[in-house]
């Protein structure tokens, strides 16, 4: 008997490579089998989108301050790494009964399950992915425990015999994992064949702006090296919502319906939208959680159609003051009715920079409106607009402990140099950005060190809705360590807080101060 409980344990790390390539096995087959339902199908991205729900918001904060827009990478990280302590634990249940091993594995799946249905554009068909990816992932568990099992029971011939069952044990092993990296393929296989918004976006020609926007003025970006383009590339605008797996809607299947407290109810399709009369605008968008001096932060050229010009369709009743925006993937943004009915250029946007919306900027359709933070506004996917009130109706981010309207504070920031870097000594040249969105930014000043302000170069401005950026020469830089800090005043004149807040809940305030040396 003690010889039969040593070679037991000898053999005991078999089950918990058994429990981790039964999850490869159930969340790869689950994930190639999403492909043919919605994208929140698939167990992982699902159940990582409910774990964002219950994010709160300090730890969001946290989050992408740590990690800025790779914060769903590390989520996903986070998750498999989870995913696989779980599924090593399981193994070791199952080394005591093959039943408790799977029950947990049931257990576990139904969980799952129970997230892919907290999704707004799921139903139960989106479980069978999750059904799927469960059985054979049993299967798979079964199978390895069995044979993990047989080498711990002692034969005739020990040392053939264990050589035998090791071999089996290993080859059913990365037969599970060869499994799992062929689902992988066959993943990525149909999801480019069955891509149809990326194809659909690819051969989509953007219709002539009705209303050009005028091109920027010369003068409107200063040649500083390593100093923000005055237009962001789409490929580096920054990118934070909700989504870990990016809505793949075609346009043809894409509708917008306005609703709630209207004269008016009425649905919009794509090609509808194609028929306006759209417009251009250039404007620059920031992200509520955009630290003091941080990166959440972009300017592009949109092509839309006024929301105002939408919204006077429908004829919104008196008493409402609210609209709230939801996205395909259940995201939802609660917007002051006001800044969508007045004279500022807010957009139903359908191109990004002379090109249509990229799928992971909202493509086909989404929100930009000026001088609101993206939470409240900037909605990717928009498929719903329900006029309503504030006190009747909350947003995504109200319900955690944002602000409920979220107007962008003042701002500037040093993009160069960078915090802690080596410069040479005799000049320095500062360049950075500020704005003062529907407001306009007159003045920005720096200080060196305790010295007095100085006030720098601004150029020229295209309009209240973008940012502007500034130069600034220290011809007399002196060896030693030394820091800079920036402050903006807008076109009212009114100075930019030196009070410092954090992100929660409305957005960061505080003067940008960096540390360098000079050498």
């Amino acid at each position: 008997m003690e010889q039969q409980q040593r070679k037991s344990k000898r053999h005991i790390w078999r089950y918990p490579i058994a429990g981790i390539c039964s999850a490869i096995v159930l969340f790869t087959i689950a994930q190639a089998a999403s492909t043919f339902f919605g994208t929140a199908s698939s167990p992982l991205v699902a159940l990582g989108s409910t774990i964002i729900d219950f994010t709160p918001p300090w730890l969001k904060d946290l989050a992408i301050g740590l990690f800025g827009t790779n914060d769903k990478l590390f989520l996903f990280i986070t998750l498999s790494i989870t995913a696989a302590l779980l599924a090593a634990t399981v193994g070791l249940a199952t080394a005591r009964s093959l039943a408790l091993g799977l029950s947990l594995v049931i257990g576990l799946s139904v969980l799952l399950g129970a997230s892919v249905l907290s999704r707004s554009a799921t139903n139960f068909l989106d479980l069978i992915p999750t059904i799927v990816g469960t059985i054979l992932g049993l299967g798979t568990l079964t199978l390895l425990a069995g044979m993990a099992t047989r080498a711990g029971v002692p034969t005739v011939h020990p040392q053939s015999e264990n050589t035998t069952s090791r071999r089996k044990f290993l080859l059913g092993s990365a037969g599970s994992v060869a499994l799992g990296l062929l689902a992988v393929g066959t993943t990525q296989a149909l999801r480019t064949f069955r891509n149809t918004a990326e194809s659909a976006r690819s051969a989509l020609g953007l219709p002539p702006a009705k209303v050009k926007v005028q091109a920027p003025p010369q003068g409107a970006e200063l040649d500083v090296p390593g100093a923000s383009r005055f237009v962001t590339p789409n490929q580096d605008f920054y990118r934070i919502d909700t989504a870990l797996s990016v809505p793949q809607i075609d346009p043809q299947d894409w509708s917008l319906k306005i609703h709630g407290m209207v004269e008016k109810e009425f649905t919009l399709t794509f090609n509808e939208l194609l028929d306006m009369d759209l417009v251009e605008h250039y404007l620059t968008l920031t992200c509520v959680s955009n630290p003091v001096g941080g990166d959440l932060v972009g300017n592009a050229k949109w092509l839309g159609y006024p929301l105002r010009e939408l919204l006077a369709q429908a004829k919104p009743l008196p008493g409402a003051d609210m609209v709230l925006s939801t996205s395909f993937d259940g995201f939802s943004a609660s917007t002051p009715l006001e800044t969508l009915t007045d004279s500022r250029e807010a957009l139903l946007a359908i191109g990004m920079n002379g090109e249509p919306l990229p799928l992971e900027h909202g493509f086909p359709v989404r929100m930009v409106v000026p001088g609101l933070y993206g939470y409240v506004s900037a909605t990717k996917w928009v498929v719903d607009l329900e006029v309503t009130r504030f006190q009747d109706k909350a947003a995504y981010w109200t319900t955690r402990g944002w602000s409920e309207r979220g107007p962008i504070k003042m701002s500037s920031r040093i993009d160069t140099p960078r915090s802690f870097a080596k410069l040479p000594a005799g000049k320095v040249v500062f360049g950075g950005t500020a704005w003062a969105q529907t407001t306009g930014v007159s003045k920005v000043e720096i200080r060196i060190d305790s010295g007095p302000w100085q006030e720098v170069e601004l150029a020229t401005e295209l309009s209240v809705d973008t940012w502007r950026q500034w130069r600034f020469e220290w011809t007399e830089a002196t060896a030693g360590n030394h820091s800079a800090t920036v402050r903006m005043t807008n076109a009212h004149g009114q100075l930019q807080t030196e009070e410092t807040a954090a992100p929660v809940p409305n957005g960061s305030s505080g003067w940008h101060r960096l540390q360098f040396s000079v050498e």
